[in-house]
């Protein structure tokens, strides 16, 4: 889907790489420009999140070195750098001089906090951006300190989706206008961007700003339970006919104290009441009573667990590339198949890419 489209990447941690894997994975040329030598910031070993792209290894603190690294971004059509405002300033690589060599180049930045703000200069992770943002206020039972999932939802969700949209964005205008831009993705601001779903349900009064009190983080109906010897239930079914087929599967559709699906008052009786029963069976006698119908009600799955899930194998989602469990692209496509391709070694084209930058020759795909 995005073959002919080519991204320079600095090295960096978590939502940039995997912004570039992303494109990568749709077919993008992708040319990650490795550091070069040994130290703390240096590791030598292999990144999923570099599948699919090509590497050289340089050092940018080298004239010559700085030269290869120019001469591939002249030719670029996005970069992406992930580093505290002001690094790729003092690197001579910031969006004036690279705007100079390349004036249709989407510049794409990635941060926790952006480029600009009280806080641009400071150091963060994941849980403090969406501390901040508000996307993990939410997050957890009403009795519970807020917790958010390891899957990392600021660096993903609110970093390298919205980079990733954000380049995509910038290259499309880039190739109407002729002229490039900077593209300031921070963390802080595609995670509150993406509590807007929930900010709609507000409207309607369902967001409560005490933490329990709300539409999704309350009710007996949307949370998961312990089963009997462990494993976890997902139970989420909002609609009043989805909590219809609920209650039938239960047994429970005729009891008085469920009645009420929205009543916020009976909330904390009645998801004592559930999971009082889920702790009587097994987490496999609950997904086989659920399994194929509208209930909303699912088994809670570790990575290895759901590649051997049937919907999951059927899909094929999780792979296994180099002894490594890992999904598959997404999303999918009607008439292109996108796959992931292994990860090279750090530095495994650098004599082709530097070859080929000092004969004049083109580098990209």
């Amino acid at each position: 889907m995005l073959s002919g489209i080519k991204i320079v990447e600095i090295e960096g941690l978590g939502p940039g790489p995997f912004a570039g894997m992303l494109l990568a994975d749709l077919g993008a040329d992708v040319i990650v420009l490795h550091r070069a030598g040994t130290g703390p910031s240096v590791t030598n070993e292999t990144s999923l999140l570099d599948r699919g792209k090509r590497s050289i290894t340089l050092d940018l603190k080298d004239a010559d070195d700085l030269a290869i690294a120019k001469a591939l971004i002249k030719d670029a059509d996005g970069l992406i750098e992930g580093f505290r405002p002001g690094v790729m300033e003092r690197l001579g690589l910031g969006p004036q001089p690279c705007h100079s060599l390349n004036p249709k180049l989407a510049y794409g930045r990635m941060t926790g906090w952006g480029q600009d703000g009280p806080r641009a200069q400071m150091a963060g992770h994941d849980l403090n951006y969406i501390a901040t943002s508000g996307a993990l206020y939410y997050a957890s039972e009403p009795d519970a300190p807020p917790l958010a999932p390891a899957t990392l939802l600021g660096d993903i969700g609110g970093g390298a989706l919205y980079l990733a949209v954000g380049l995509l964005s910038a290259i499309l205008k880039a190739r109407d206008t002729g002229k490039g831009c900077v593209v300031d993705a921070a963390i802080v601001d595609g995670s509150a961007h993406m509590m807007n779903l929930l900010m709609a349900i507000g409207q309607n009064g369902d967001l409560s700003e005490e933490r329990g009190q709300s539409l999704l983080d309350g009710p007996h109906w949307s949370r998961t339970y312990r089963c009997l010897g462990g494993g976890y239930l997902s139970v989420q079914c909002l609609e009043p006919k989805f909590y219809a087929q609920f209650l039938d599967l239960m047994g429970l559709q005729d009891d008085p104290v469920f009645k009420s699906q929205f009543k916020r008052a009976l909330w904390p009786d009645q998801t004592a009441s559930l999971g009082a029963i889920f702790a009587t069976k097994p987490l496999r006698h609950w997904a086989a009573l659920f399994e194929g119908s509208d209930a909303c009600v699912a088994p809670v799955l570790s990575p290895q667990q759901a590649a051997v899930d049937p919907h999951m194998k059927a899909r094929d989602v999780w792979q296994t590339l180099n002894g490594a469990p890992q999904a598959a692209a997404a999303p999918r496509f009607s008439d292109v198949a996108p796959e992931i391709n292994a990860a090279p070694e750090r530095g495994q084209h650098s004599a082709e890419i530097r070859g080929q930058v000092l004969a004049g020759n083109s580098v990209w795909k």
